[in-house]
């Protein structure tokens, strides 16, 4: 069963395949559905009956994640939209091997619970911290031209979560845009207001992903672990409370706020289609023409059966 998950996202069975890695190195972030792999320690059963071991990295967001692909110090992860994009750009070897249904509520803009900022237009000027190159990277851009305005008529500050928390809750900057389970702590710790969120906007897809390389030479551990994914969000769809007491000591986030943070969630994993192809390449084609990325990507080119 484990290599019909890998044929169907189009990974293949290369020669290479039959003396598999003997190690699975996994990107992950504090939350979502691989903070919950990790530690129910699933993934090391499931993939133990083919001789791999599992190595765990964490990071603080997508983009630094993606740089870890890059350079090939992690050999799978997961991102939102945006990070892909700036990786493609940049020549990282990665390809799409799946991706979790949109969850726009998932991500927000949020500013103090006092502020006199009232929609997206009173932005203009403004000071907006925000994860350069995360899913939420998008949302502000979409946000601001929803209103007339662009990424150019704010401050942009690039900081990451922690930092830009901090620098938030003591008024360095007007507004965060930011993604769960942040979004709900801040809200829970702050009382602050949320501007808008991505509905009609975004739709904050999640990314798994994968080097070239390792996917094509591994389709069986891919699928595998594509099998893990989709049975874990399973669970945790149906066990909110008890998803959530596993992740509270991990993210350091108080249970109550992430069962709200899961409740949001999209659950299942499966291969890219027309429409997230497509979704993708317009968020390419945005960042492209705000001189965000270097060179206009070809969203496709990141697809497992290109140059595999």
């Amino acid at each position: 069963m484990v290599l019909a998950g890998a044929v169907a996202l189009g990974l293949g069975v290369s020669a290479a395949s039959a003396e598999p890695a003997k190690e699975l190195r996994v990107g992950f972030q504090k939350y979502g559905t691989l903070t919950l792999i990790k530690a129910r320690g699933t993934l090391e059963k499931r993939l133990a009956p083919l001789g791999i071991a599992v190595k765990w990295q964490e990071f603080p967001a997508g983009p630094q994640l993606l740089e870890a692909l890059n350079v090939g110090s992690v050999d799978f992860g997961t991102t939102g939209e945006a990070p892909p994009i700036f990786a493609q750009a940049a020549g990282a070897p990665f390809v799409y091997v799946g991706y979790e249904p949109p969850t726009p509520v998932g991500e927000a803009i949020l500013v103090p619970k006092d502020s006199a900022i009232q929609s997206i237009a009173d932005l203009k000027g403004k000071k907006v911290a925000l994860n350069k190159g995360s899913n939420v990277h998008y949302l502000l851009v979409k946000a601001l031209e929803s209103k007339g305005l662009s990424i150019k008529d704010i401050q942009s500050v690039y900081l990451p979560p922690a930092d830009a928390r901090a620098a938030f809750e003591r008024g360095s900057v007007d507004a965060w845009v930011i993604w769960d389970p942040f979004l709900i702590a801040a809200q829970r710790a702050t009382q602050a207001r949320v501007l808008a969120d991505g509905t009609g906007l975004v739709s904050n897809h999640q990314f798994y992903l994968s080097t070239r390389g390792y996917a094509r030479d591994n389709p069986k551990v891919i699928g595998a672990f594509l099998e893990e994914i989709a049975d874990v969000a399973a669970w945790a769809s149906k066990s909110p409370a008890e998803a959530a007491g596993i992740l509270a000591p991990q993210t350091g986030i108080e249970a109550g706020a992430l069962e709200i943070a899961i409740a949001r969630l999209g659950y299942g994993v499966k291969p890219l289609n027309e429409q997230v192809v497509a979704e993708q390449q317009r968020i390419a084609d945005t960042f492209f023409g705000l001189g965000l990325i270097p060179k206009k990507i070809d969203v496709r080119d990141a697809l497992p059966a290109a140059g595999s």
